[in-house]
């Protein structure tokens, strides 16, 4: 009496199971749920006992995902996120898009690198998609969509995305070592950025669990 999807089958070898991924995939957005992929399982209880467990995952089951779904918007601006060790991450700001179930506003940019290898700018039209089906994240820009000074093809209205030289909530200087990706406000807990995440940390499920 339990109540179980109705979209299942029983499959014989690789064939099957990729036919009903496909078939699955096409009835996707269809589904009163969201979904992210499929699971194939050993219909069997006795080869399921035999197999048994690497750590939590069974032997006897596999996901099979989907591609995450990837939707056009636009960057409104980017501005820059200040954490609990001090590092500096730049955020673009999203027109409101509908992906994967969830309407996205914000994506991490995760850092100067990563802008300047996309080269995502304020205006430019973006590819985002959730990574995982959890995480926005920009893709790529969609380059003949960037907004330019003249009608027909002329410079890019905006220039490159540069990291601020000072931090953005409490001036201290910024520094990025040679070797590392991530720059750092210096200001340490003199930082109210810094201390606020530092409480939440302090705070959260896996240090003091304090509700």
């Amino acid at each position: 009496g339990m109540p179980v999807c109705a979209h299942r089958a029983v499959s014989v070898g690789p064939g099957g199971l990729v036919a009903f991924h496909a078939r699955i995939a096409a009835l996707r957005d269809e589904l009163p749920f969201d979904i992210d992929g499929v699971v194939y399982k050993v219909n069997d209880l006795a080869l399921q006992r035999e197999l048994g467990f690497v750590s939590r995952e069974p032997r006897w089951a596999v996901a099979h995902k989907y591609p995450p779904e990837e939707m056009l918007t636009t960057v409104e601006a980017i501005e820059v996120q200040v954490g609990r060790t001090g590092a500096l991450t730049p955020v673009a700001r999203l027109a409101p898009v509908f992906v994967g179930g969830v309407t996205v506003t914000n994506a991490t940019l995760h850092n100067e690198d990563e802008v300047r290898r996309k080269d995502v700018r304020v205006g430019d039209t973006v590819i985002v998609r959730r990574a995982g089906d959890v995480i926005p994240e920009v893709v790529a820009v969609v380059a003949d969509r960037r907004p330019t000074k003249e009608l027909f093809g002329g410079e890019p209205l905006h220039p490159p995305f540069v990291l601020p030289a000072s931090c953005p909530v409490c001036g201290s200087a910024v520094e990025k070592p040679e070797d590392e990706a991530i720059a750092r406000c210096t200001g340490g807990l003199f930082c109210p950025a810094q201390r606020k995440q530092a409480l939440l940390h302090f705070a959260s499920r896996r240090a003091l669990d304090i509700e």
